[in-house]
């Protein structure tokens, strides 16, 4: 069994899997642990699904499945998560705006924390009207669900797949796993990590998935919260 699942979302990314695949293979040269990667392909309308079909001929630790109809980027991620058999998950973009190259910088970081998240820390590679949308939409995300993530939007991330057992999993909640998480009580810190330019094709995801659509469910996050059970057990009889 692997130790490592990477679960990669795909929804029209002909012109990049095979160099995210190319990547990946490099950069897993210098990790020791045994890794999968499992692709969920949303039902995409090019050729990804028969390129995914040439990779996994030739590279047993791809694997895939593919939607019936597209579901988003949600569903797609819940999906991977859940065929993933590593202890440790990484979530990532099939764009290769998330540089592989990292995965070394994430696992260190998991030896003392049990989710990682990346912040693109320097000037980020899209145009202004992303930058400036992911500026306000990490703002209002933090004001409304009393954090301190520095780059809610990006989903390069790490953790230990037991941070998944309690998580209840709505539309748009992959963009608030870590909150999630730290509602369970689990540590979840960052690393800096230097965002790519778009290989191929076009993003998915422009100033209305960004800020207004995920307004309801950060509303959502915040009501999760305010209603949160806290309490802690001070002594036990009869456990045997």
């Amino acid at each position: 069994m692997p130790h490592l699942s990477l679960v990669i979302p795909v929804y029209n990314e002909e012109d990049n899997l095979e160099r995210l695949h190319s990547e990946i293979s490099e950069a897993m040269k210098g990790v020791s642990e045994d890794y999968e990667v499992m692709v969920t392909d949303d039902a995409s309308t090019d050729r990804s699904w028969e390129i995914l079909g040439t990779i996994i001929a030739r590279d047993p630790r791809w694997r895939a499945q593919r939607f019936v109809e597209n579901c988003g980027e949600t569903a797609a991620s819940a999906a991977g998560m859940k065929a993933a058999r590593g202890k440790i998950i990484f979530t990532l973009d099939a764009d290769l705006q998330n540089d592989p190259r990292d995965i070394p910088k994430f696992l260190e970081a998991l030896k003392d924390a049990d989710c990682v998240c990346g912040s693109r820390v320097h000037e980020r590679a899209d145009n202004w009207v992303r930058r400036m949308s992911s500026r306000i939409a990490n703002g209002v995300r933090n004001q409304l669900s009393d954090e301190n993530i520095t780059d809610a939007g990006c989903t390069y991330r790490a953790f230990k797949k037991e941070c998944l057992a309690e998580v209840k999993f709505f539309r748009g909640a992959h963009r608030f796993l870590p909150t999630l998480f730290r509602m369970d009580g689990f540590k979840v810190v960052e690393v800096p990590i230097t965002p790519r330019e778009r290989f191929a094709g076009e993003s998915k995801y422009g100033v209305w998935n960004r800020l207004f659509k995920s307004f309801t469910d950060l509303l959502a996050v915040r009501w999760m919260k305010s209603r949160q059970l806290r309490y802690r057990v001070g002594e036990r009889k009869g456990d045997g």
